[in-house]
């Protein structure tokens, strides 16, 4: 067995230094998805080691945005009292991410960077309008969610860029935010299908939604033809017409998890509860 190199940066200016010159290497945070597949992947050249880099998971939230550094662990987004507060889906996804003590090691940065497509904190991002900070030696560039992920396990990411932060915008007084999961079990379980919407309504109509799914595709994905045959009805009409809209929209696949027809289902009958339950 050939040995690995190993490099711990002090500071995202370390790293990024670290990861222009070393593309090839592998960037660990808190490994909770890495190390369940090291054994069935090749060794690599090295590793540039991220875990609690200084400065690397502080989250600030003000009334406009909360920037989450990509280093913050599920258990720090999950108690955070304005994340809980304003952005409460991503704390109840952040609670389904695996147990304790997966929520103490794996990163928000690690599964946006991971990009499964039954990511459980991805289908939160694309609806509350996240972006990302891309850092590496050439600058810092501002990239949204949406359109981050490009296929399976694939991302905008460069080979010399890291990523730094994740904001998320407030979601305005008008907007109803929700996240759902269903799994094989109440707790612990890998999603067969989960989804998070955020919903603006006017006069007791929905002026405009963002609806996000996760496991029926090979990405996390944004469902625009629910998005836009909601507007301008009440809550329940765009119910009904979230899960026509759905029918044609996802071709989700059969796996050791789930049917394919079992997922259209499921996913039907969630995004019509995400407008069906908007009000309770």
């Amino acid at each position: 067995m050939r040995s690995t190199d190993y490099a711990r940066p002090r500071e995202l200016r370390e790293a990024v230094e670290l990861r222009a010159a070393h593309p090839e290497w592998m960037l660990l945070a808190g490994g909770t998805d890495l190390m369940v597949n090291a054994n069935h992947r090749p060794v690599p050249a090295g590793i540039i080691d991220l875990w609690r880099m200084p400065g690397a998971g502080t989250i600030t939230a003000t009334d406009a945005q909360v920037k989450i550094g990509a280093g913050a662990t599920w258990f720090e987004v999950e108690t955070h009292p304005a994340i809980l507060a304003t952005w409460a889906p991503l704390a109840a996804a952040a609670r389904e991410i695996g147990a304790l003590q997966i929520q103490a090691r794996g990163t928000i940065g690690g599964n946006v960077g991971n990009s499964s497509p039954v990511g459980d904190s991805l289908p939160v991002l694309l609806a509350l309008d996240a972006e990302l900070e891309l850092a590496s030696v050439r600058g810092t560039r501002y990239v949204p969610y949406r359109e981050f992920c490009t296929g399976y396990r694939k991302t905008a990411l460069a080979a010399d860029e890291i990523i730094a932060t994740v904001t998320i915008p407030a979601p305005t007084k008008a907007t109803r935010t929700t996240w759902r999961k269903v799994g094989t079990r109440r707790a612990q379980s890998i999603s067969k299908v989960m989804g998070a919407a955020a919903i603006e309504l006017d006069g007791g109509v929905v002026k405009s939604a963002r609806v996000a799914l996760g496991a029926v595709a090979d990405r996390p994905i944004r469902i625009a033809a629910i998005e836009s045959a909601v507007v301008g009805l009440s809550p329940e009409k765009a119910a009904e017409a979230a899960r026509t809209a759905l029918r044609t929209a996802i071709k989700p696949i059969d796996d050791v998890r789930s049917s394919a027809a079992y997922r259209h289902e499921v996913a039907e009958n969630l995004v019509a509860r995400f407008f069906s339950g908007i009000l309770s």
